[in-house]
């Protein structure tokens, strides 16, 4: 299938996708991320033990992302955008991909450069109205949203609900080409979005790893993402 002035191509990235920028996936480095225990960092139980090392964590990935830069696969995914209508569903929470020019970015998993007041055990990501974009700012514990309550980063942790999993459903469903971007589908709920396309959506893969999908549906490109981008635009 070419790609028109009226398909719908969506793409769901992950971590492979910013890999490129500079940026750790911790699933490939023993369970740590930037010598971070992910459980003492991505959880709520680590926060409620220690919400100074989860905000000191979070403050040095802000770092740095302000010196990161978008790589050729976030580029290649932006100029798609002249060709047809890209909606972009990613479980980064890097803002590379709108660095690049990509203008419909639907983030599952929070965003690094925004907070939020905390609410309680396994909260929601709370209304966009809470949200309060820091940029490359710290924050501290002692450092307080509007309301009285102490800011905690605008992140979906382990055991906590994926507020935008609807969102990024009705996106998949109506999609005329999905395809998927440095991500290995091991995480719930992004791994089972590819069900929700039409059955005559094709689905492109592009990962260096095998990708335990099976679909008849699938068209697997195993290379990195920035590579596998010009292999993937060559076909379509």
């Amino acid at each position: 299938m070419k790609l028109q002035r009226n398909s719908r191509l969506v793409v769901l990235t992950g971590a492979g996708v910013s890999a490129e920028s500079g940026f750790s996936t911790f699933r490939d480095s023993g369970g740590l991320w930037e010598q971070y225990d992910v459980n003492e960092v991505a959880s709520h139980e680590g926060w409620l033990r220690n919400p100074s090392l989860v905000l000191d964590f979070y403050n040095s990935r802000r770092a740095q992302l302000k010196d990161a830069r978008p790589n050729a696969a976030h580029l290649a995914i932006a100029a798609l955008e002249k060709q047809c209508r890209v909606d972009v569903i990613t479980q980064n929470v890097d803002n590379l991909h709108e660095r690049a020019g990509s203008t419909h970015v639907v983030h599952l998993h929070g965003e690094l450069t925004k907070v939020r007041p905390e609410s309680g055990l396994y909260e929601r990501s709370g209304s966009e109205q809470e949200v309060i974009d820091v940029g490359y700012e710290s924050v501290s514990l002692g450092d307080k949203a509007p309301n009285g309550r102490q800011l905690r980063p605008h992140i979906v942790f382990f055991g906590e609900a994926v507020p935008k999993i609807e969102e990024a459903i009705n996106l998949v469903e109506k999609a005329d080409v999905l395809l998927i971007v440095g991500t290995s589908l091991q995480v719930y709920p992004a791994a089972g979005l590819y069900r929700y396309a039409p059955m005559d959506t094709p689905i492109y893969v592009i990962d260096p790893k095998p990708v335990p999908l099976i679909d008849p549906r699938v068209v697997f490109i195993q290379d990195k993402a920035s590579t596998g981008m010009e292999q993937f635009i060559s076909q379509i």
